[in-house]
């Protein structure tokens, strides 16, 4: 009877279970990078096996079902992998100092986004650990990228880009306009919580408002992002803003970043271009940012690289990058080391898989 019993209650659990699966989809993606980084400073040198020269690893798994009316809920879960060695990213819970590094070895988590939506005509709603909006759109403008050894100076040395939500907010709730639908225009706010009991000193430390807002119609793509992280004594207002025009086979993108962080003030620019030609890239990208503080330290940065598609899905690259310094900064490339107003010199040379 127990055996009988059994066989009928699976019955509705696979009506169930076919129901589901006809009416949403969960997919499972990442990519693989891993290269050779070459580094060279007036102090030190460094080669090493690393990861993410061209695209940043990741592993994830999404998924989506469709509710009917227009309305649908999804999720993603993507965690960052060191493919050197294995291990995972770290994560940051409360937007707040003192959690481990970003870029520390650990046991996986879901450190790039952990994210539950409700999506709607009107759309889309997000909860759950995002890139902050200042973030999303200093991408835009970055010819590589923001991976390896070429990324743009201004979010490498950006004085409010090693903050605890320079880069991704936990506890965020965000919204974006719908894709397609407002004659170009996009973009997303979000607020988020450091959630620390009301009442205490650091009531407020952690806490997160951003927006972007962009117009892409034919080869323009315009945007403008601000956000302002609060932290005991020394809140954090990011903002930019540039474009890219699409010439065709080649890309053209201006960005400029305007920041404080505290009573120090950073200003950046970088623009660069992309060259499609057949299966490869070309990529060139120039770029400076000054700390308004002191001797105002500055760190200007020239790369090159060329990515060679082997497929869709994978890639062989080079990048070769050149940092001068002025005014005391001692920016290195590839984990060398150089004395304060001597340059670096860095190159990768990697290969990239995606699923």
């Amino acid at each position: 009877m127990k055996k009988h019993k059994m066989a009928l209650l699976g019955v509705p659990l696979l009506a169930l279970s076919a129901t589901a699966s006809a009416q949403g989809s969960v997919t499972l993606y990442g990519v693989l990078d891993t290269l050779v980084a070459v580094g060279q400073g007036s102090l030190t040198d460094r080669t090493q096996l690393t990861h993410s020269g061209n695209t940043t690893t990741r592993i994830g798994v999404r998924g989506v079902e469709d509710l009917g009316g227009g309305w649908s809920a999804g999720f993603v879960l993507e965690g960052g992998i060191l493919t050197d060695n294995g291990a995972g990213m770290a994560s940051n819970a409360n937007n707040q100092a003192g959690a481990p590094s970003l870029g520390a070895a650990q046991g996986l988590t879901f450190n790039r986004r952990s994210t539950l939506s409700l999506f709607s005509p009107w759309g889309e709603l997000r909860l759950g650990r995002d890139y902050v909006p200042s973030y999303s759109n200093m991408n835009t403008f970055d010819s590589f990228g923001n991976a390896g050894v070429g990324t743009a100076i201004m979010a490498l040395l950006g004085v409010t880009s090693s903050t605890p939500a320079g880069i991704r907010a936990s506890n965020s709730i965000a919204y974006h306009l719908p894709a397609g639908t407002l004659g170009g225009l996009y973009g997303n706010a979000m607020i988020a919580w450091g959630e620390n009991a009301q009442g205490t000193p650091n009531e407020d430390d952690g806490d997160y408002q951003g927006v972007r807002l962009g117009w892409a119609q034919g080869p323009w793509n315009v945007a403008f992002a601000t956000g302002k992280l609060k932290q005991l004594g020394n809140d954090s207002r990011p903002r930019n803003y540039g474009f890219t025009y699409n010439f065709g086979t080649v890309t053209y993108a201006l960005g400029f970043a305007d920041e404080r962080l505290g009573g120090i003030k950073g200003k950046g620019i970088q623009t660069g271009v992309e060259w499609r030609v057949g299966v490869g890239q070309v990529r060139a990208s120039y770029g400076s940012y000054k700390r308004e503080t002191g001797l105002e330290p500055e760190t200007r940065k020239l790369a090159v690289g060329y990515v060679h598609n082997l497929s869709k899905r994978t890639a062989v690259y080079t990048t070769f990058a050149h940092v001068s310094n002025k005014g005391g900064a001692g920016y290195a490339l590839n984990g060398s080391t150089t004395a304060a107003n001597q340059s670096s010199r860095g190159l990768d040379i990697g290969l990239r898989h995606a699923f």
